[in-house]
């Protein structure tokens, strides 16, 4: 330490007298003391004399202590103490570091985040000056980690504001306000010069040797008299270690320094920490999250064993001998989930013997003593998917038994407290295997004892409010409590045994009938404290039950019993559905939808989720009814009515049938929403079932084979793209190698008939060798450009690299070219991933790189996507769907493959693409998957061994994962062989479980036929793994097809009572050929689906017959070329049958012209279409073929719509107008919302308008779901149906016709949303959650102001510039109109966003002076 640093270090005060004030006149904040500082410091005496002021309004105030002299000693010792503690503190809140670990879990959750280094000792007694303290690195304060702009201001009186001690110096919207650079210089020097003085204390002070008017000499003889201050360091130590102990150590956690929600996202909560380090596969420690403190006995596990073979069972369709062996299978996964902790692909690689039924008889067709005498057949009882069905069903009964568990709690403290004892719950409670079963007895339980229970909350103290007065329990324990409950036990039978009568359980309980009749019997029971009249206490009684009658849990599982079987399903339109659904409508398919019994809608699963989806969206209202009510109900009634005959049995059955008529609707209401949201779960359940199918499928591809090599050789992709295929769209490549680089890149002009790219292309292909040609598109465009790629590798006899033949001869094949899916690929061009791994490549370039990518290994590529595979189209309805359970279901697809293809370890570590597969892998999860690359580049990052795993004290080596879970992953991660490698062992690289290494070891001597010793002498001198290093290195694997594998599996199971059939054949493959790709080969696209990728267009919605929108593109005599919405070009010819009364094609239409057409022929594979234009084709409307069944449609109701439809066009009398424009379409603001929906922001429509012929409407897109409509007045028209020659918006814009609209107003405001949603102020969320976010950060940063724009999708054409000015105001909204080439804020228009922002601030602070 120099002398200036000591002179430095003395200079500045602590903390404590760092206290900020503020001025009295102008508010700003300045430093409360620098009396130390007053002979070094260049400030005028003027501010001395303020300092002096502070001071002494200070000690008025009574916060400084002015003369230590009058304190006693111990008082002054004291607070000598005190003060040294809060400097103390005040130090180390200041100076905190994290520790590593939170520094690596930052880093981890924040690549961008670096982490500092601190630039001295945390605990240094005498500090440095300002600048010197700024210039260091530092530890980022709470405030700053949120601050993007503090972190990237330039300035050094910036950096010296984020000190805690100048914080608040700054004034309050000296953040909100970002000012536009200055042009002029002079401007720019005044204002600084201003700045200057205004805050002439906010600059860092440092002492130096020229503020003390000593040479460096002078400071050397210095510091040689006196020190500089080194050797009292021990002394300074000793003191803050004592203060340390005193104050206990403040260690700063990553929850005080990130937002809850961060962490969350992040998986950095204390609950993510404690589920990645407990030993506990990851997805188990999640799903069985709620149901942690259940412990399920010995019996309830046999009841769940036959609970879910009860629903699995019967869609298996296995003969019925094998149910016995079936509950057993079940019953023994649910062991390996439950008590073994083991995840499906465990079980299903390992525990394989164990879901097949094997059965073992003689050997009826043995014609010889050679043929052997048994054989074994085997049956197999479960599949992947039924295991992981298996693991959900456990998960619901868990539920089912919380839930019992809770009720046969609630009725042990009825029996124990209150003596209750009821039969209707002691029967029903233990045999009810559904929710709504158990939900039926808990409502009957709350209903009938009620009181009971509201008592035992009052004796244990548990009520904690009062149910409110005239509720409708206690308008029942009114009744129940007074005379008229006489006259519901006259009723002559409970409404428990009409259930029981009703469900035929035991022989008929008869009715008995009263001695008078209801009415009489009424009038002796009347109260004047109850029911005054003989019909208060007749209706009360009716009414009570009634009620009985709902509740009891016997009559509800009546109905729903007969609902599930004999229900059907109606839909009705609303007002709403008739206006808004026509022919065109996708639910035109519902609208007149009748009698769908249940089976029904179990075979069309989409249909009923789309009912409710219309429902929802109140167009249709779903209705369930039984097929024979009035039967029912007769039913019903003869198990409730007495068999008497005479007036007063007649005069009692109709009052009970007056009872049943109050409680069927009852039922009927609660009992149909149960089944319409049982189906619900049914219907999705099956198509989330499909989506997982399909999802299995595309992940179920090997990398692309090239010629000559075995399957699984990653390929070298040369991958070409012409986008959108616009005339002025060059063709990007990327060369691929197989290990993922990228080595080369660039751009192709037009290869059809560019001969110089042409060459180039020729070029490049024999330069690199590559296996494949990769192409895909964004449109028709696309298919041209396959073409001609097949056509110049026909034409030039471009070949593939070479490769040996069976021969053993070198060859080569002609070059493939294949079009590849690009789902991923379209994702991967605009994510952050692919800016962070190719910042300087061109979008179209990157997605050349995903095609190439997605070649060489699928499964990889949709790992990658994370979160973002829900978005990806697996089943046409999937947006019906719950996010979380499609996801769900999409993750356990990636699980099974990501396990059956395995991960290398050491691969994961270095590639972020491989690392992306490890939380699928059995055991681990996102959680552990962290946690695990950490825990193994932490020794040393690599691994050796699967035991390492599990750590090796003697190599220094840290548990990576616990017992456990190692037991789940270890087979799935797999460690290439390295025979130079003493320590590598060759079945660490197969699908062998560690625990099966023994049986590998043995296979393989019998397999070299070693007798004992000799295996001994191999292990002594090559340790456990040296006889399968001998089998390897003596390239004798195939031996161990020799051996009988059925007398090893009998010998276990007979002597250590396992059954490893089907794992002795694993290993024996695996010692052949460890890690087999057993995907199936890369799939090549079919037409269909290749037409679908580039036009957007399915059979469902392009299909011949179909009317649709088509441009003019060239007009001859005799035929036209138009080209339709989807890019397919498509001819008309001229033909006899037309009509165009006499005028020729030329006469009829014009190049540019949009028309309606009908699709006569497409031919998906050529992307052609022929067209029909005439009058004749366009009368026959295209009608989807929906296959009614007879009396399932109410054709009835659909021609008294139609009738009410034409009555009401006949009214308006309207012709239909027809605008010469591509944009123009006859669609009404729905239909134009549709069509844009899959446009882009910015394309618009032209449509007729509801105005009359002299409007025209013009509807664009803003955004996602935002769409402005904008009336055009049409002035100086020639007729009706001409376009004006004056087009005018809002009487202000004035247009000479609709291309100048187009452009100079609809573009105009498309490229001011563009430029709004580029802006870093701009948040994609809804105004609540801006909002919320503002909230957020102003309580992270509670002296900062902040703003932010939102779009307003209640007013299309606008955005919200939402802002909270500090913690303790309330978030505001200003609305921001969008206009042609401007911004408009309250009616001031602003050019740019820079000119937008510094108007708002303007503007807000101008209404805050106002206000102040």
């Amino acid at each position: 330490m120099s002398m200036a640093d000591l002179i430095d270090g003395q200079a500045e005060l602590d903390d404590e007298e760092n206290d900020d004030s503020f001025d009295e006149e102008t508010g700003e904040p300045r430093t409360a003391k620098r009396k130390e500082n007053r002979d070094l410091e260049d400030d005028s005496s003027e501010e001395e004399d303020d300092d002096d002021e502070e001071a002494a309004r200070a000690v008025r105030e009574g916060f400084i202590i002015d003369d230590e002299e009058d304190e006693e000693p111990d008082q002054r010792e004291r607070r000598r103490k005190r003060e040294r503690h809060k400097k103390r503190k005040e130090r180390e809140e200041e100076e905190a570091a994290l520790d590593e670990e939170d520094l690596d879990l930052i880093g981890e959750a924040n690549p961008e985040w670096e982490r500092k280094t601190t630039a001295q000792p945390k605990l240094k007694r005498l500090k440095r000056g300002h600048r010197e303290d700024n210039d260091h690195h530092r530890e980022r304060n709470l405030e700053e980690i949120f601050d993007d702009e503090e972190l990237d201001a330039p300035h050094e009186y910036e950096r010296s504001f984020n000190r805690p001690d100048h914080q608040h110096r700054v004034d309050e919207f000296a953040d909100f306000i970002e000012e536009d650079e200055l042009e002029d210089e002079d401007e720019r020097q005044r204002h600084q010069e201003e700045m200057e003085v205004a805050r002439p204390r906010e600059r860092g002070y440092v002492g130096s040797g020229e503020a003390t008017g000593l040479d460096k000499d002078a400071l050397d003889d210095m510091e040689a008299i006196f020190g500089n201050g080194e050797d009292y360091d021990w002394a300074l130590a000793l003191e803050d270690e004592e203060e340390a102990r005193e104050a206990g150590e403040h260690n700063l956690e990553l929850k005080d320094v990130f937002e809850p929600s961060q962490l969350s996202e992040k998986l950095l909560t204390d609950e993510d920490n404690q589920i990645r380090w407990a030993d506990e596969p990851e997805r188990f420690q999640l799903d069985r999250l709620p149901y942690k403190s259940l412990q399920l006995s010995e019996e309830q596990f046999k009841e769940e064993a036959r609970w879910i073979t009860a629903l699995i069972w019967p869609k298996k369709q296995l003969h019925a001998d094998l149910q016995t062996p079936f509950t057993r299978a079940i019953g023994k996964v649910l062991e390996f989930f439950v008590v073994d902790e083991v995840e499906v692909p465990y079980v299903f690689q390992h525990r394989k013997d164990y879901l097949i039924h094997a059965r073992k008889g003689r050997n009826n067709n043995r014609h010889n003593a050679e043929d052997p005498e048994f054989v074994v057949t085997a049956e197999k009882l479960l599949n992947q998917d039924d295991l992981w069905r298996v693991l959900e069903l456990d998960l619901k009964f868990r539920a089912l038994i919380e839930k019992r568990n809770v009720l046969e709690k609630t009725y042990d403290n009825l029996k124990l407290g209150l003596e209750v004892r009821d039969k209707t719950v002691e029967t029903m409670l233990p045999i009810a295997v559904t929710m709504e079963e158990l939900q039926d007895i808990q409502d009957y339980i709350y209903f009938k004892y009620s009181a009971e229970l509201k008592d035992l909350a009052i004796t244990n103290g548990e009520l904690k409010e009062k149910r409110r007065a005239g509720g409708r329990s206690t308008i029942f324990d009114r009744i129940r409590k007074s005379k008229a409950y006489e006259l519901v036990k006259a009723y002559g039978i409970t409404p428990d045994q009409v259930a029981q009568n009703a469900l035929k359980e035991d022989r008929k309980i008869y009715t008995e009938d009263a001695t008078q009749t209801p009415i009489d019997f009424a009038d002796s029971l009347i109260s004047e404290n109850d029911f005054r009249t003989g019909d208060q206490v007749l209706t009360a009684a009716r009414q009570m039950y009634a009620e009985e009658l709902f509740m009891n849990p016997r009559m509800r599982k009546h109905f729903r019993m007969h609902y599930y079987m004999m229900g059907v399903v109606d839909c009705r339109r609303t007002e709403k559905g008739l206006k808004k659904i026509d022919e065109q409508h996708p639910y035109y398919e519902l609208k007149y939808l009748k009698n769908q019994t249940l089976p029904d809608i179990a075979a069309k699963p989409e249909m009923f989720l789309k009912m409710l989806k219309a429902e929802e969206e109140g167009l249709l209202e779903v209705r369930i009814s039984l097929q024979n009510e009035s039967d029912f109900m007769k039913q019903l009634l003869q198990d409730f009515q007495s068999d008497n005959f005479s007036e007063l049995a007649d005069a009692w059955n109709d009052e009970r049938k007056n009872v049943l008529d109050l409680a069927f609707p009852k039922l009927e209401k609660v009992i149909t929403k149960g089944v319409k949201e049982s189906m619900r779960t049914e219907c999705q359940d099956s198509i989330l079932k499909a989506c997982r199918e399909e999802y299995s499928r595309r992940l179920d591809q090997a990398p692309y084979k090239p010629k000559g090599m075995v399957l699984g050789t990653i390929p070298r992709v040369l991958a070409l793209s012409n986008g959108k295929g616009e005339a002025s769209d060059a063709v990007c490549w990327a060369w691929v190698e197989e290990d993922g680089r990228v080595l080369e890149n660039g751009k192709f002009n037009n290869l059809s008939r560019d001969v110089q790219a042409r060459e180039d292309f020729v070029e490049l292909v024999q330069r690199r060798k590559p296996d494949v040609l990769a192409v895909a598109g964004f449109s028709v465009a696309t298919h041209n450009l396959i073409k001609d790629i097949r056509n110049l590798v026909d034409e030039r006899g471009l070949r593939g690299a070479d490769f040996e033949d069976a021969d053993g001869e070198e060859r080569s094949e002609p070059l493939d070219v294949v079009v590849v899916n690009d789902e991923v690929a379209k994702l991967y061009q605009n994510s952050p991933r692919a800016a962070l791994d190719h910042p300087t490549f061109p979008k179209l370039t990157k997605y050349c790189v995903a095609l190439a990518k997605y070649m060489q290994n699928p499964m990889k590529e949709y790992a990658a996507l994370g979160k973002d595979i829900v978005s990806l189209p697996f089943h046409a309805c999937q947006q019906l769907l719950p996010e979380d359970k499609l996801r769900k279901q999409l993750d356990s697809a990636m699980v099974d493959m990501v396990n059956l293809c395995g991960v290398d370890i050491n691969e994961a570590i270095g590639d972020p693409y491989t690392a992306a597969l490890l939380p699928y892998v059995c055991g681990l999860g996102p959680r552990k998957a962290t946690s695990v690359l950490k825990a193994i580049n932490s020794n040393g990052g690599v691994v050796n061994t699967r035991d390492e795993l599990v750590g090796d004290p003697d190599s220094h080596k840290l548990p990576v994962v616990g017992p456990r879970v190692w037991n789940n992953c270890a087979s799935f991660l797999s460690i290439e062989y390295d025979s130079s490698n003493p320590m590598s062992d060759y079945l660490d690289n197969t699908r062998v479980h560690p625990e099966d290494y023994e049986l590998g070891r043995k296979m393989a001597a019998d397999a070299l036929e070693l007798d004992e010793e000799d295996v001994k002498a191999e292990v002594d001198e090559g340790g456990p793994g040296a006889i399968v290093r001998k089998l390897i290195k003596d390239d004798e694997q195939e031996k161990v097809n020799d051996l009988i594998l059925e007398e090893y599996a009998e010998q276990l199971e007979r002597n250590y009572n396992q059954r490893k059939r089907a794992t002795l054949e694993t290993i024996r493959a695996e010692l052949q050929q460890p890690y087999e790709e057993l995907r199936r080969n890369f799939a090549i696209l079919t037409d269909d689906e290749i037409f679908t990728m580039l036009t957007g267009e399915t059979r469902e919605s392009l299909c011949e017959g179909m009317i649709v929108s088509a441009n003019v593109r060239v007009v001859r005599d005799d035929f036209v070329i138009a080209k339709l919405d989807s890019g397919i070009e498509g001819k008309a010819q001229d033909s006899p049958e037309d009509d165009y009364l006499g005028r020729s094609l030329k006469g009829m239409f014009s190049v540019g012209q949009s028309v309606q057409a009908k699709l006569l022929r497409l031919d998906r594979a050529d992307f052609s279409a022929v067209l029909g234009l005439s009058a004749y084709a366009l009368r026959q409307p295209y009608r989807r073929r929906i296959d009614r069944e007879p009396g399932c449609w109410d054709m009835v109701q659909e021609e008294k719509d139609k009738e009410a439809l034409r009555e009401k066009d006949k009214s308006t009398g309207r012709a239909q107008r027809v605008v010469k424009h591509p944009l123009f379409h006859p669609f009404n603001a729905l239909q134009a919302e549709e069509y844009l929906g899959s446009q882009s922001i910015g394309d618009a429509v032209i449509r007729p308008s509801s105005k009359g012929n002299d409007h025209l409407a013009v509807t664009w897109k803003v955004s996602d779901g935002v769409y402005q409509h904008i009336d055009v007045l049409e002035l100086q028209k020639e007729n009706e149906f001409s376009v004006g020659r004056t087009l005018r918006i809002g009487g202000k814009y004035t247009y000479s016709d609709l291309d100048e609209l187009i452009v100079d107003h609809v573009k105009a405001m498309a490229k001011k949303v563009e430029e709004m949603q580029r802006h870093d102020k701009y948040q994609s969320l809804s105004r609540t959650e801006t909002e919320n976010w503002l909230t957020t950060y102003t309580k992270a940063n509670p002296k900062r102001s902040v703003y932010a724009f939102c779009i307003d999708p209640k007013h299309a054409g606008y955005f919200l510039l939402c802002f909270k000015a500090g913690e303790k105001s309330r978030p505001m909204a200003w609305p921001v109109k969008i206009v042609p080439n401007a911004f408009e804020l309250l009616k001031s228009p602003y050019p740019d966003m820079r000119a937008l922002t510094n108007g708002f601030k303007m503007r807000h602070q101008s209404e805050m002076t106002k206000r102040n």
